[in-house]
């Protein structure tokens, strides 16, 4: 695990004003890197646009027959998709019957990088789920653990407005610290936190120059 470069305390709120590149540490195995993908931003944002154009965003319906607040959609090899059979990954967009996009470039790059520098060495994504939020939304505490290896870690990439993260520990009913995420962060989590329950709480209404009034995450995984 990368070792931070400035002391930071951990609480219920882990707070940093965005600027440069700073390693805060959240759990054995968990890390924000506040600004890691700040620069590249605009390129990400662009990337959504185009994989949206082919695989549009959508609101999918839980197992218990809820819809999502957040819009979603999938590029790579396999996407994470729920409905009334359940939760899963498959290798088709179920709207249109073709493959998901193929992951970027600019998606790969970033996430080996980002995981190197949590220390997962080697990390090859082949599933991005990327989210969208608007005012209202929330995504409730869960564990992912749909992907076939726990062995990989998580890479997740908030674009556009803050948002407040809630990782919480290995049981749902446990205290959850909450982390302002600002446009280009990037947390990690694999090893002894793989399986640790998170979530983002209701979103608020805003207005970025990247996003308009929309926050956009993208978690990378080794799902196959």
């Amino acid at each position: 695990m990368a070792k931070s470069r400035k002391s930071a305390a951990l609480g219920d709120l882990l707070e940093a004003a965005p600027g440069a590149p700073e390693t805060v540490p959240i759990a054995d195995g968990a890390v924000l890197l506040r600004g890691f993908a700040a620069s590249l931003a605009p390129a990400l944002v662009d990337a959504v646009a185009a994989i949206t154009a082919q695989a549009p965003l959508r609101h999918m319906i839980t197992p218990g027959g809820f819809r999502m607040s957040v819009a979603m959609t999938n590029c790579g090899a396999a996407g994470w998709i729920t409905d009334r059979r359940g939760y899963r990954y498959q290798a088709e967009d179920p709207e249109t019957g073709r493959p998901w996009p193929a992951l970027p470039a600019v998606f790969l790059d970033l996430a080996d990088r980002a995981a190197g520098a949590a220390g997962f060495q080697d990390f090859v994504p082949d599933a991005c789920l990327i989210n969208r939020y608007e005012a209202g939304s929330r995504l409730s505490l869960h564990q992912d653990r749909n992907e076939r290896d726990y062995a990989a870690p998580i890479v997740s990439v908030s674009l556009g407005l803050p948002a407040l993260f809630l990782f919480g520990g290995p049981e749902r009913n446990q205290r959850a610290k909450r982390i302002p995420l600002h446009s280009g962060d990037v947390v990690v989590w694999g090893g002894s936190s793989r399986l640790f329950f998170h979530g983002v709480d209701t979103f608020a209404d805003g207005e970025h120059p990247l996003t308009g009034r929309h926050r956009f995450n993208l978690t990378l995984r080794k799902a196959l």
